[in-house]
């Protein structure tokens, strides 16, 4: 914690507010002391060469005698006159003959070196070129510091431009004095230095805190702020920018504050009438990437929110190999959509607009889906039921125009045509009469205003009397079409079940006459009835062809027929099926079919039903 906090220290505007004006002071300090120290040095050095430099009386004595002939007695005075010269900055003073021979030096632990030559280059030079030298070195071997300087000596004899070089003057001094003064004010300089860099940065700290301090409080209230905290205010401390732009950012935090709330409210309107819409909603951006999908939506496409968000919209339609983004933004067309499946039908219309700004940018898509799948199916039920009636009427009449016909052109004269003319055309008429009264149930079962009187009946009686009239009928018939037998399988006890009588009987009689009908000749129609804990089930079984796999679903369907040419030259209108699913349905009950082709087919009906007793029947009938 301690290194994020230093860390983070390092990078503030507060720490680089003190560097910069630390690093200002360092370089005037830098600047100042270089100026400072080489001027002290300059002057410096130009004093020490000035208290070194030899006297012109003593440079005239040396020439004096350098310039007599007797050798000994010139060199035993330049002795002389070195020694009496003394001072404390110069090491060694030489004189040298214009031979370059050494005639003297005041060192008295080198008194070796006078009468050799001179090695020193420089000396060689001064003579030579009859000029001064002067140089400032450096000893490696004792870390000192000298200046040397070479002095041209003239005879005294000697004036104006005909003075003659009789030798040089060679002085070597310690500087040492002088870079030691330097030194010592060089460190004072350098502690001083430090010590206003301490307290300028102490000072450029307190400066660098009084101005961050409130930018610091404006970046913790901003960070507040893009946290959807606005309960904070930044502290105005003075009246200049920093406090001008502290009063901005509260008056900010308010107003962000106040849009926030309209834009949740407006958010949580919009989640809420989203939520609640039949319709499903999807919207876009303009890459047609998924931002919003009610759930209506999410439940059209079989696809989670979760999922959906961020996916391309003809991913999430299934239309991608039809249309593109720009076919969908282009053209606003209504598209229609089928995500039917095994599990479900459905039909959807999507109806797409444009999320455009005032400058006319378009921003995104939004995507209207409606379920139109009932009004598909009503519509094509429509058409599918206009188509049959038609068909089925168109039949028959056919029929009775060719009969009416030819009988009208003389067939009724002749009695062994005419009555079976007369028959057919009976027959057709009985035919459209059934089949219209048939539609007219329907119709009424379909408006509700079928009217239902029910009444507790024992089933096993209703049942029994039903199936008791169909064995009569192929008594009384001395040639019937096809001979059969009914098999009974009933419970023994009795069963009181609520139902309409009448319209019970119909759908019994409508599945035993197609029992019959489609059972081969010498067939056996089985008839069961028993119970369940809440359950009546009547089931009515037949030995004939059976129902392919593929029709069982429409076999109660209006106007469905598995054999059609069959069905209409045995007299089927293909209603009967469907009004027994109406009936069964209306009492409460339900009816579907199992068939395996080749084996024949079973009908189930299945009634609600509360067990009474015979006592709680009588009860009853006292009470009314």
């Amino acid at each position: 914690m301690l290194r994020f906090k230093r860390k983070n220290f390092f990078k503030s505007i507060n720490f680089k507010i003190a560097l910069v004006f630390a690093l200002l002071l360092l370089i005037t300090l830098e600047i100042v002391g270089a100026v400072f120290v080489r001027q002290l040095e300059t002057n410096n050095v130009r004093q020490f060469k000035a208290s070194v430099e030899i006297p012109t009386y003593i440079d005239n004595s040396l020439a004096e005698q350098l310039a007599l002939n007797d050798t000994t007695k010139a060199n035993n005075q330049i002795k002389t006159i070195l020694s009496n010269y003394n001072t404390t900055n110069i090491d060694e003073i030489r004189v040298v003959d214009s031979k370059g021979t050494i005639r003297g030096t005041n060192d008295v632990n080198d008194q070796g070196v006078v009468g050799q030559k001179t090695t020193d280059r420089n000396i060689k030079n001064a003579i030579y070129n009859n000029r001064s030298y002067t140089k400032n070195t450096y000893d490696t071997q004792n870390n000192g510091r000298y200046y040397v300087s070479i002095v041209p000596l003239y005879s005294s004899s000697s004036t104006g431009n005909n003075s003659q070089l009789v030798g040089v003057l060679y002085v070597r001094a310690n500087m040492k004095s002088v870079y030691s003064n330097i030194n010592n004010i060089m460190a004072i300089f350098v502690l001083a230095s430090l010590i206003a860099m301490i307290l300028g940065l102490g000072i450029a700290i307190i400066i660098a805190r009084a101005i961050t301090r409130p930018i610091e409080e404006m970046k913790q209230q901003t960070q507040r702020i893009a946290r959807g905290d606005y309960a904070g205010q930044v502290q105005v401390y003075s009246d200049d920018e920093l406090g001008q732009l502290a009063k901005a950012i509260n008056n900010l935090s308010i107003r962000v504050e106040e849009s926030q709330e309209s834009t949740e409210a407006e958010r949580r309107r919009l989640d809420s009438v989203l939520s609640h819409m039949s319709d499903g909603v999807i919207a876009t951006d303009r890459r047609g990437n998924i931002t919003i999908i009610n759930e209506t939506a999410s439940n059209f496409v079989d696809v989670s929110a979760e999922n959906a968000i961020g996916n391309s919209i003809l991913d999430i339609l299934k239309i991608r190999d039809d249309y593109s983004l720009r076919d969908l933004i282009e053209n606003q067309d209504e598209l229609m959509l089928d995500f039917s499946s095994n599990e479900r039908d459905l039909i959807l219309n999507a109806y797409f607009s444009l999320i455009q700004r005032e400058s006319g940018f378009i921003s995104g898509l939004v995507c209207v889906l409606h379920d139109v799948t009932e009004q598909q199916k009503i519509d094509r039920d429509r058409k599918q039921f206009v188509s049959n009636v038609s068909h089925e009427l168109r039949t028959p009449l056919t029929s009775l125009r060719s009969y009416i016909e030819a009988l009208s052109d003389g067939a009724w004269k002749d009695p062994e045509v005419a009555p079976g003319f007369l028959k057919v055309t009976q027959e057709e008429t009985g035919r459209m009469i059934r089949m219209i009264n048939e539609l007219l149930s329907l119709s009424r079962m379909d408006s509700g205003t079928t009217r239902v009187d029910m009444e507790l009946v024992n089933m096993n009686e209703m049942f029994n009397y039903v199936l008791n009239r169909f064995d009569m009928i192929l008594k009384k018939d001395d040639n019937p079409s096809k001979y059969y037998t009914i098999k009974r399988e009933f419970t023994k006890r009795d069963l009181w079940v609520e139902i309409d009588t009448d319209k019970f009987t119909q759908v019994l009689d409508n599945i035993m006459n197609n029992a019959i009908k489609y059972s081969p000749d010498g067939g056996v129609v089985t008839c069961r009835l028993l119970e369940t804990h809440n359950q009546v089930i009547i089931s009515i079984s037949d030995q004939g062809l059976g129902i392919p796999r593929a029709d069982l679903n429409h076999v109660f369907d209006r106007f469905f027929r598995v054999d059609k040419a069959r069905s209409r030259a045995q007299g089927g209108t293909g209603l009967g099926l469907a009004i027994s699913k109406e009936v069964v349905q209306m009492l409460g009950g339900r009816i579907w079919v199992d068939s395996v082709e080749g084996q024949g087919s079973t009908f189930y009906i299945s009634l609600p039903y509360e067990p009474y007793e015979e006592e709680d029947l009588w009860d009853d009938d006292a009470q009314n």
